[in-house]
């Protein structure tokens, strides 16, 4: 029986208000016991006899750990010499293009960059991983193969889902074959991409996705960047098809662009369509000044779940990543303006699964006694003081077991 002592942590007790605002978060500092990957004792000063592991936190915070909810370990130039993406002439076709001779050029190095992404996405606070891995004409089923023998390496310290993903169409590379072998192989989800842009048959390519997903009791991750109406278009026809395999809950849409453009009314209608099959969204939140973001806030206050992921660290598609999802999060607060100590503690959801300290009402509900022990320590003295102001994480935990430490004494916290 393993077991993990933290003396002295930060815990988020409650708000503070006044004349009926919120205007701080009240913390207290607290020992958490943890036995075989699982919260057991919430209290001051506990004792325990026998062999523990004991953590000083030194009264950091401690917070819920983050799920990187969207990332393509398998074709990265992370951990490789610099190189930045080509200009773009064909929109994504340009990078499918590339895909067919670059990909293949890569598989010497893919599994090393690979497992790079990886020990960079646990320094950042990590605990899970969705992964999308190519499935197409020039590599085959070799990136799901890498991709699993990576993400095995280290089972011992994350969860992780893989997403065989048709990138160059899954009727555009005649890849439905390839899909079932990766499924087989064991890939978790179905991927899909722009229907209507790179399939160029919106109805085929989604019920031929779906009935992957149903001949492996699998779920989806469709990636769909088509803007307005037609994005609209896809999203309908796809909750039509949920319904009719009864996958509620299993279907998520990535990127999902075209929330950002329809006028109120027929945004209303698809937000609330999307949730009546438990449809969720990932998101980036891309900062593109030609074009809205979607709402992220609206999409999550009416059913509708919103997680965030990086897409990548650096590729031939882009060359911003972090894999810091603090930094994540502060962007996107930034971007919708919370700016006050409840709304910035709020996002806090967007990147662990739903799961915050304290409840909308300000209750203190994680962590409790049975939970999961996915954690970690934050040099910060609140959820909105991390995410206001990019808190440096020092120790990361994933099932009770420690997978990653800095030492606080290294972090120069110069945004403190």
């Amino acid at each position: 029986m393993s077991k993990l002592l933290l003396k002295n942590v930060r815990l988020e007790e409650a708000y503070e208000r006044e004349n009926e605002h919120i205007v701080a978060t009240r913390t207290g500092i607290y020992d958490v016991l943890i036995e075989d990957g699982h919260v057991q004792q919430v209290d001051k000063d506990i004792v325990v006899d026998g062999d523990v592991e004991v953590i000083d936190a030194q009264q950091q915070l401690l917070v819920p750990s983050f799920r990187e909810m969207h990332i393509h370990i398998d074709k990265t130039y992370f951990g490789g010499e610099w190189q930045a993406p080509r200009p773009i002439t064909k929109g994504i076709l340009t990078r499918i293009e590339e895909e067919r001779t670059l990909l293949p050029q890569q598989l010497p190095t893919a599994a090393y960059r690979a497992e790079e992404m990886v020990k960079w996405l646990i320094s950042q606070g990590h605990t899970h991983i969705r992964s999308h891995c190519n499935v197409d004409p020039q590599i085959g089923t070799k990136h799901i193969e890498i991709t699993k023998q990576v993400l095995a390496n280290y089972q011992d310290q994350i969860t992780y889902e893989i997403v065989a993903f048709p990138q160059h169409g899954l009727l555009r590379s005649n890849v439905e074959g390839l899909m079932r072998e990766a499924m087989a192989m064991g890939a978790t989800l179905v991927g899909g991409v722009d229907p209507s842009i790179v399939d160029r048959n919106i109805e085929k390519s989604l019920q031929t996705t779906m009935g992957i997903a149903q001949d492996y009791h699998a779920g989806i991750d469709i990636h769909i960047h088509t803007a307005n109406t037609l994005g609209e278009f896809e999203f309908y026809k796809l909750i039509e098809l949920t319904k009719q395999a009864k996958k509620e809950g299993q279907v998520t849409i990535s990127h999902a662009m075209a929330l950002a453009d329809l006028e109120q009314s027929r945004l209303e209608n698809l937000v609330q369509a999307m949730a009546e099959v438990q449809m969720d969204v990932t998101t980036t939140v891309p900062i593109d000044l030609n074009r809205s973001t979607i709402p992220i806030p609206y999409l999550y206050n009416n059913g509708v779940k919103v997680s965030v992921g990086h897409d990548s660290l650096t590729d031939h598609w882009s060359p911003y990543g972090t894999g810091n999802t603090i930094m994540k999060l502060n962007v996107m607060a930034e971007r919708f303006r919370f700016i006050d100590e409840y709304s910035l503690s709020r996002a806090w959801k967007y990147a662990s699964g739903g799961i915050t300290p304290l409840n909308d009402a300000g209750e203190r509900v994680w962590p409790q006694v049975g939970d999961k022990a996915n954690m970690l320590l934050v040099d910060g003295v609140s959820t909105a003081h991390v995410i206001a102001r990019r808190c440096p994480i020092t120790t990361v935990i994933s099932r009770g077991k420690m997978i990653h430490q800095q030492d606080v004494g290294e972090l120069k916290g110069e945004f403190r």
